[in-house]
């Protein structure tokens, strides 16, 4: 039996992965904001007769404080942990500063991920195989990384922030896996392409437009998490790795680099320290 910790494992893929793994007998561990979707997640447990194996935790992960909360709850609670699924992601149409001075999207979908991964790894170690899936979108062309403006507070653009959000995800697998800081667990970036669970966020009309087109030629959940399902349980075997649509990228790609990894690095341990 493995211990699966899921950000966003009430909705979308990271419901669809709890879900997989309950079934198989899997302790499963799901974050998310929404009390009744946690009702629906411990429910649907009941339904599979693992309901001593599903954990739900309440927690808005774009807070810094509510990811080293959720941090102590899990250390507290378990003595080791198999993977860490990282899905959690909302987009926005308009900008949104979270009560601790971030913008929302860098947040969420960065600075939970840092957190929860390094907040994490201790009890990583300990399993046979760990892993850390960090479901965004390696290597994609489009986007950019704004170093003077991570906060995007000159003309924020909601797809600019998610792009953003995926080239410094890209950047956390560098930093993590590097040789210098010898962990066992491997990290694993994996884009699994348009999925039919939907897509979280607050859009404006034209958007909202894009998203439901979308979200038309989206491929079954299922097919969606294959991939996904396949590299939790068995890692590949290098300390980072990356996947788009099933199709693994090389790492000398540009959105890969070692000086932007320490660089973003740097950065980070910066803003949360301040």
């Amino acid at each position: 039996m493995k211990t699966f910790v899921i950000s966003g494992g009430t909705s979308g893929i990271g419901e669809a992965l709890a879900r997989t793994y309950l079934k198989r007998g899997d302790k499963v561990v799901a974050i998310g904001p929404d009390p009744e979707k946690g009702k629906k997640f411990l429910a649907a447990a009941d339904g599979l007769g693992t309901r001593q194996h599903a954990f739900f935790i309440r927690a808005d992960l774009s807070l810094v404080a509510e990811n080293r909360r959720v941090v102590e709850e899990i250390k507290e609670q378990f003595s080791v942990v198999d993977a860490l699924v990282l899905c959690a992601r909302f987009f926005r149409s308009y900008r949104r500063v979270t009560s601790e001075g971030f913008e929302h999207n860098f947040a969420l979908y960065y600075l939970s991920r840092y957190l929860l991964g390094y907040g994490l790894v201790d009890l990583l170690e300990k399993a046979p195989e760990p892993v850390i899936m960090n479901v965004a979108g390696p290597g994609v062309e489009a986007g950019q990384i704004h170093w003077n403006d991570l906060g995007l507070e000159r003309g924020y653009d909601g797809w600019a922030a998610m792009f953003q959000g995926g080239k410094l995800n890209d950047l956390l697998g560098v930093s993590f896996s590097r040789q210098s800081r010898g962990y066992r667990t491997r990290y694993v970036l994996d884009f699994p392409g348009g999925t039919a669970t939907g897509f979280a966020g607050e859009f404006e009309p034209a958007t909202a437009a894009r998203v439901q087109e979308m979200l038309r030629y989206a491929k079954p959940v299922e097919a969606g998490i294959a991939p996904i399902v396949a590299a939790l349980d068995t890692p590949p075997a290098e300390p980072l790795s990356a996947f788009f649509e099933g199709r693994r990228i090389d790492l000398r790609h540009f959105s890969f680099q070692q000086d932007d990894a320490l660089r973003l690095d740097a950065l980070t341990r910066k803003l949360l320290a301040s």
